[in-house]
């Protein structure tokens, strides 16, 4: 009898934790935004907007991906090559300021001036509503589940109702404006941009805006039209004017040359391709398409009393340390919804701010940075199941080909293809600015690995085949041909590079940055070169190629630990920090998210790998939203939960802005995908040849669950926990690959069919 009233009660608990809850996956608030910080994204991949949920007047701050300014692009020096061995030999025999130097003179390009290639806003709608006075009963929200902002309030006895989505099957951007009493509406519209080479034309029912990003970018188009439910509606100026209307739908297309389309005859499309469509249709195929990735993942975390307050609230109080364990869940499926809002496939990848940005000079362009920042948005695509929202990055990487072939060839005489630290839109791959940022050839290598781990979740061998390994191969030649033998031990070393964007004190204390083989270059190397090598093996071509990346493996030079312990992030023992506290924490790259040091295979890597973040945080390290949300990863990785939860929770109360964005400051979007994948990997790992369940669950989340994780080898993951303990998991292997599991100390292993799932109890032992 007593077995059973158990059984009863772990049914009603299960009920009352994991049933889904949509309340809990919103973004809510008691007042209008008061500035950018505090508006609510919305998009569709390419068409977004900062919804400002005004009563009077209604902001949408709006961006189209495309809209790029252009006005140059950094040119390699030419035959910068014939320097290379001098730069080196002075690196080697350790005159760091003077090679450097001669990088700046002879390798660099000239920094273009700030704002020359830059992503800029599309412009704002404003909507100024009259006959409101005074207003009660105010919430807006933000659906992350549904994917749209909804704006209440009463005024008089009217309740007023305002949503805003924006639609990717419709490629259009709607507001909708309601009234529970006839006639209620009255406003003026307006769309206004900040640059001088725009043109408005306004007709009765639409208002039209061209323009031109600072006169040699992109020629850009957007109209929105206006339809009405009663009402009259007449043109003023370059303003619609409506007046006692029962209801108001605004639609916003947007278009551009960017690909070579004309920007008028895209939005002439969109907009006939809606002619008949219903507001409810549009908005219900919104959802329906928006859901089909939303969905695939749960994280439910039980609620606090601190989940009853607003999200503003809510994130003020983590300054203050209250305990918010639902927090976990909102912001990580936050971080999902803005990488399906910014990045689908068929539209660019998501830039510095994802596609949400204002003015015309948005912080460092908006751009592309290639020496982490891009990476980690997309750290979050796989294991959260949103591998198609990769695809837009990992077809960027080939794009960027062509240019990085010049440059490999023009500067460095060599093969295959390079970029540097950061490109844009128009794809450059030249370094330029400083030595201490732009000396650095790793980008495209990074960035290539993403292909591979593309496939080992996804199983897409006909991607890999198609294109994914020609790009890494093209990729790891470059780095084949740029390597060479340090005199004194003989081994492959890189040079010359960098650490990115960090500084070292020479032992006659002056500050440099470039060197031969700094510890992150190695460990993309030791990355790359493996992930070729396998893939290579999986498509059964490239023998030779192959061999080679096997023997330069064989004889790279060792990332080292010093006397002290710790990771050094420079292979020149002399040299010292100069900047202990420095946000990027480029030597751990191995630790994450790579996958070369384990517990199970370097154990003497994973303790000099605490060393260096207790080293670094001690000195002031994570004070920027990104920084912050890889320290989370690494703490994933290393198993300490204490640590990954107390940086989660930092990087709430530091680095988190009202609207939940990331804060770098100013916002940056790569600290919400960095975060969400930290939660992800505190939940499942799959990088060391086993899937680890639950692999760094923090006490303060002791009950929850979570649906949909996706681990390499094609295996889609549900877990169930309480107490801190392991209660239920669920594999579904779409792949039917095999599968080695563990929790804790227990491992097992299975043979999967494909579409085959295993039910296991917290012992490992199959239930079905």
């Amino acid at each position: 009898m007593k077995s059973k009233i158990k059984i009863t009660i772990s049914i009603v608990l299960l009920f009352c934790i994991f049933n889904a809850r949509a309340e809990d996956l919103k973004l809510w608030y008691k007042q209008p935004a008061a500035s950018w910080n505090e508006a609510l994204p919305v998009g569709n991949g390419r068409l977004g907007a900062m919804v400002f949920g005004g009563v009077e007047n209604e902001r949408l701050q709006l961006n189209e991906e495309t809209v790029w300014s252009k006005g140059g692009m950094p040119q390699n020096k030419k035959e910068g090559y014939k320097v290379l061995p001098e730069i080196r030999e002075l690196l080697f025999n350790g005159n760091y300021v003077e090679a450097e130097e001669m990088c700046k003179k002879y390798l660099l390009s000239e920094r273009m001036p700030s704002g020359t290639n830059t992503y800029q806003t599309l412009g704002d709608l404003n909507i100024s509503f009259s006959g409101i006075k005074g207003y009660s009963n105010y919430q807006r929200e933000l659906n992350l589940d549904s994917a749209f902002t909804k704006t209440t309030f009463i005024t008089g006895k009217i309740q007023h109702t305002r949503t805003v989505f924006s639609s990717h099957p419709d490629q259009v951007l709607v507001m909708l404006a309601e009234a529970d009493q006839p006639g209620q509406i009255s406003c003026v519209i307006e769309l206004t941009r900040p640059g001088d080479f725009e043109t408005i034309n306004v007709q009765n029912g639409w208002i039209r805006m061209t323009g031109q990003a600072n006169n040699n970018g992109v020629k850009f188009e957007t109209i929105v039209k206006v339809k009405l439910d009663g009402g009259q509606m007449s043109v003023e100026g370059q303003k619609l004017v409506i007046k006692d209307a029962d209801k108001l739908e605004l639609r916003l297309v947007a278009g551009s040359d960017y690909r070579g389309d004309s920007p008028g005859n895209l939005c002439s499309a969109y907009l006939q391709a809606l002619e008949d469509r219903t507001y409810h249709q549009v908005f219900d195929d919104h959802i329906k398409d928006f859901q089909q990735y939303f969905n695939r993942v749960t994280l439910n975390i039980p609620a606090s009393a601190a989940s009853t307050f607003a999200t503003d609230e809510r994130i003020d109080a983590q300054k203050r340390g209250a305990y918010d364990p639902s927090l976990t869940s909102l912001y990580f499926q936050y971080g999902r919804y803005l990488l399906i809002s910014s990045s689908r496939p068929g539209c660019m990848p998501a830039n510095l701010q994802g596609i949400w940005a204002d003015g015309l000079t948005p912080p460092w362009n908006s751009d592309y940075h290639v020496n982490i920042n891009i990476q980690m948005n997309y750290w979050p695509a796989e294991i959260t199941n949103l591998s198609e929202c990769h695809i837009p990055f990992l077809e960027f990487i080939g794009k960027l080909r062509d240019n990085g072939e010049k440059t490999a060839n023009e500067l460095y005489n060599s093969d295959g293809f390079v970029a540097h630290h950061t490109t844009d839109a128009w794809l450059f791959t030249a370094p330029t600015g400083e030595p201490q940022y732009g000396m650095w050839p790793m980008g495209a290598a990074w960035a290539a690995t993403h292909i591979w781990e593309h496939y080992l979740f996804s199983g897409d061998k006909q991607f890999l085949a198609d294109y994914g390994y020609s790009v890494m191969k093209d990729a790891a030649l470059f780095l084949s041909g740029f390597m060479v033998k340090h005199p004194e031990t003989g081994k492959w070393v890189t040079g010359p590079s960098m650490s990115p964007e960090n500084v070292f004190l020479t032992p006659d204390n002056q500050r440099a940055s470039v060197c031969m083989g700094p510890a992150m270059d190695l460990q993309i190397v030791w990355h790359l070169f493996n992930s070729c090598i396998d893939a290579s093996n999986e498509l059964n071509i490239d023998k030779k190629f192959r061999e080679s990346l096997q023997s330069k493996l064989t004889n790279l030079t060792p990332v080292k630990i010093a006397e002290d312990g710790r990771i050094l992030e420079w292979s020149d023992e002399r040299v010292t920090e100069a900047l202990p506290g420095h946000r990027h924490i480029s030597h751990l790259y191995g630790l994450y998210p790579s996958y070369q040091y384990n517990w199970n295979d370097t154990p003497d890597y994973m303790k000099a790998s605490e060393k260096v973040l207790e080293d670094r945080l001690e000195h002031g390290g994570g004070h920027t939203g990104w920084s912050r949300a890889w320290i989370i990863n690494f703490y994933a990785r290393l198993h300490d939960k204490e640590k990954a939860w107390k940086n989660l929770t930092a990087l709430w109360a530091k680095s988190t802005l009202p609207n939940m964005i990331d804060n770098h400051p100013p916002f940056q979007i790569d600290g919400n995908f960095g975060g969400t994948a930290g939660i992800a990997e505190m939940l499942l790992q799959s990088h060391s040849g086993e899937v680890t369940l639950l692999p760094c669950l923090p006490d303060e989340l002791p009950d929850g669950e979570v649906s949909g994780l996706m681990a390499r080898g094609g295996h889609e993951v549900s877990i169930q926990w309480r107490n801190s303990e392991l209660y239920q998991a669920t594999i579904k292997s779409k792949l039917g690959k095999p599968i080695k599991l563990r929790y804790k100390n227990k491992v097992v292993e299975f043979q999967p069919e494909v579409g085959e799932e295993i039910i296991l109890n917290s012992n490992l032992s199959k239930l079905n």
